[in-house]
């Protein structure tokens, strides 16, 4: 038997020790130069050294793209169009590149490696992303796997942001991790806070960020915090928000929900917020959402249990959310300003709201969301 585990263990390892050296020896040999960066048609423009990623060379110009995954090419965010020709699309990207990207030569920065002149398209909101030095002012337990944290950025820190938008924080090397990774979150902070950043962050076995906040990262920390990105956000419509969350995809709700209420933002929208977990263990901020429901005549709160234990003598709405929500929006929520979806949560989730809010006439255009990677 050992000779069948050992087998895939030494062709793995041989194959990672022959894409370093390939790596090295391409460092070494192809000495690319200096090479031209032109970014929309001349509006900014600089030299570099050529050789790496355009992902990381726009970063070290202040330019910031969005990456979840940190620029391992496996999360997709970080797509600009490249007007010049820099080759074949590897097949690295194609997975996250629809045929209408294709063909209008989008490409994924990370994967797009600089050995010559080059011209691309960025959109203009990625000039204002800044990396901001923050201290880490407290940490709490919201939930057994789900931490509450809160940035102070440093003077001068002050962060303008939509609620609904992500950071992303640069995770230092900790442990067995050798280089500085970045991973995305949403802010779950009121953008009039403008000298804070809060954070919630769900625990995800081996997750590279994920565990250093939950084991490592410590009040009086200081971190880097790279944003603001996104274009999830509250639309002005007169239409309903259908809104739906679990676990940590409660941060940008309640973001969008409090700077709606502190500003009397879009006034003609009733808000319905549904909030599905299996247990009371993985609920938080229920009594904050329900005195703001009370206080606040168009926001409605519905908490739902997928699986309540008879001891916890809950008395909400159980079942599975996408039940629950298929149940209201046919029996309870208003539809004569129409209807709208808002989402935050793991890919899963998502698919199976959108089905249910798409069947019970929601346009899927007029459903907006965020999705875990």
């Amino acid at each position: 038997m050992n000779h069948i585990i050992l087998g895939p263990l030494v062709v793995a390892s041989a194959a990672a020790v022959l894409a370093l050296v390939i790596a090295l020896v391409d460092r070494v040999v192809n000495n690319y130069g200096e090479v031209t960066i032109d970014i929309n048609h001349g509006k900014k423009q600089f030299k570099v050294q050529g050789g790496s990623a355009l992902l990381g060379t726009l970063a070290s110009q202040g330019l910031f793209v969005p990456s979840a995954c940190g620029g391992r090419g496996s999360c997709g965010a970080c797509k600009v169009r490249v007007l010049s020709d820099v080759g074949p699309v590897l097949p690295t990207e194609t997975p996250y590149l629809n045929p209408q990207e294709l063909a209008n030569s989008v490409r994924l920065s990370c994967q797009v490696k600089l050995k010559k002149d080059i011209a691309i398209e960025l959109p203009e909101e990625l000039f204002s992303v800044k990396k901001y030095k923050a201290t880490v002012q407290s940490i709490r337990d919201v939930t057994y796997d789900i931490k509450e944290t809160v940035f102070r950025l440093d003077n001068p820190g002050v962060i303008e942001f939509t609620a609904g938008q992500y950071v992303q924080i640069v995770v230092p090397p900790y442990g067995e991790i050798q280089e500085p990774v970045q991973r995305a979150y949403s802010m779950s902070s009121n953008p009039s806070d403008t000298g804070i950043v809060e954070l919630l962050i769900r625990l995800v076995p081996g997750g590279i960020a994920t565990t250093y906040v939950h084991k490592f990262l410590k009040e009086g920390d200081t971190v880097e915090l790279v944003g603001p990105f996104g274009e999830f956000r509250v639309h002005d419509t007169p239409a309903a928000m259908v809104c739906v969350a679990g676990g940590s995809g409660m941060a940008p709700f309640k973001s969008m929900l409090y700077d709606m209420k502190q500003r009397d933002a879009f006034p003609e929208k009733e808000i319905w917020y549904f909030f599905g977990a299996r247990t009371t263990r993985d609920t938080f901020y229920l009594d904050e959402l329900r005195e703001l429901s009370a206080s606040w005549p168009r926001f409605h709160f519905v908490p739902a249990l997928s699986e309540p234990k008879p001891e916890e003598n809950w008395q909400g709405d159980t079942g599975l959310i996408t039940d629950v929500l298929e149940r209201y929006i046919q029996e309870k929520i208003g539809k004569d300003k129409g209807l709208e979806g808002y989402l935050c949560g793991s890919p899963g989730m998502i698919n199976a709201c959108v089905a249910v809010m798409t069947r019970n006439g929601i346009a899927e255009s007029d459903i907006y969301y965020d999705k875990f990677a």
